[in-house]
């Protein structure tokens, strides 16, 4: 429930959501003549950043040439090797929105600064395209039921461009005797792949009722939706004041303007004995934490406030919980990159669901900007 050039742009800039550094420097390494040991795949790898240096585009921008630098980082001595920046050669093509029926791909392949012109490559990658074509409409089928599939052309335009199916391939050299290895390597790592990509695909689908409401959370949260109405309503029941100006009482326009609002919310999970771990945030949230919606969820609230905050927090927890909200004064926390942010106040309430039961903890962090 993607759209294709939506999905292979995201796949393009965020490397480090779906691949393994680890996988890379192995396919990195084979271009040499005594490659590392065949790694094991890791989700989420070795947070190396990348850099995308262009080489060539067409004159429309629909298809573009570029080198991508994958910064090695070594967290120990056994990482050392790990620690070299590494290169990719990518062709990348079809991310342009608005071109209704047409494939968007994201293909690319190790390079090494010693290569002649004439090297062979080793290519991976995505091909994403629509679902409502007649050759591979696996997620029709999927929804309307077998032989339920449109002919092409005979597709709601509406939503023709919503929907994708997408093919990955990825190519491993390998020396014979250590075929197994590498066999058992690849399977590992495609499927955290698969597991990535999807996880991606839940976070960034568009709603159909609107395409600028932004993504919706991950499985095991309520519906974008019902959970906008809930932060509203509970902030109202407690404090008395509204979130926002409400200028209408549809589901839909809430979650617009709470997903549009200028100070971060976020939202967190109340357990006992767990740390409280972040589990949707609006944009301007994700924008403070420097993240996205499938990061978000690996992130603790006590690793992003100070030992001030911290302290602050604990002390006036039971006062939340009591009466449902408190007002924390200024402060600075720290964005998931390690960024310094101040903000002027914070508020915190308990989110009730339909039942009156605590479902989470809300944060609005007002007027924030990175110090």
């Amino acid at each position: 429930n993607v759209p294709p050039a939506l999905l292979v742009r995201f796949l393009r800039e965020h490397r480090s959501e779906w691949a393994d550094y680890g996988v890379d420097a192995y396919s990195a390494a084979c271009l040499k003549a005594s490659p590392y040991a065949v790694p094991c795949a890791r989700p989420g790898g070795f947070p190396g950043s990348q850099v995308i240096l262009p080489l060539a585009h067409t004159v429309e921008h629909e298809e573009f040439l570029e080198v991508v630098r994958l910064e090695g980082h070594a967290f120990s001595p056994e990482d050392v090797a790990l620690a070299r920046d590494m290169y990719l050669l990518q062709l990348c093509s079809g991310v342009d929105e608005n071109a209704v029926g047409a494939c968007a791909q994201l293909v690319f392949a190790p390079i090494d600064e010693s290569f002649a012109d004439d090297a062979p490559l080793l290519p991976s990658g995505f091909r994403d395209g629509p679902a409502a074509t007649r050759t591979l409409d696996l997620a029709s089928t999927l929804e309307v039921g077998a032989g339920g599939a449109r002919p092409a052309g005979e597709a709601d335009l509406n939503g023709y461009n919503l929907r994708s199916v997408l093919t990955i391939a990825f190519q491993f050299t390998f020396e014979s005797h250590l075929r197994d290895n590498v066999a058992a390597m690849a399977r590992q790592y495609v499927r955290s792949v698969v597991g990535s990509v999807q996880r991606v695909a839940m976070a960034i689908s568009p709603s159909r009722l609107s395409s600028h409401m932004g993504p919706k959370p991950l499985p095991g949260s309520p519906e974008a939706l019902t959970l906008a109405r809930w932060i509203c309503r509970s902030y109202r029941i407690h404090t008395g004041g509204e979130l926002f100006r409400v200028e209408s009482q549809a589901s839909d326009a809430i979650l617009k303007q709470l997903w549009l609002h200028s100070d971060a919310i976020l939202c967190c999970s109340v357990k006992t004995n767990a740390s409280p771990v972040f589990t949707f945030a609006n944009q301007a949230g994700l924008d403070m934490l420097e993240t996205t919606l499938v990061a978000l969820q690996d992130i603790m609230l006590d690793k992003i406030l100070d030992e001030a905050g911290r302290k602050i927090l604990c002390s006036e927890f039971s006062k939340i919980m009591q009466q449902g909200f408190a007002y924390l004064p200024a402060g600075i926390c720290l964005s998931s990159m390690g960024r310094p942010v101040s903000y002027e106040q914070a508020i915190a309430w308990k989110v009730l669901n339909d039942d009156d039961s605590n479902h989470c903890l809300a944060f609005m962090f007002l007027n924030w900007s990175f110090v």
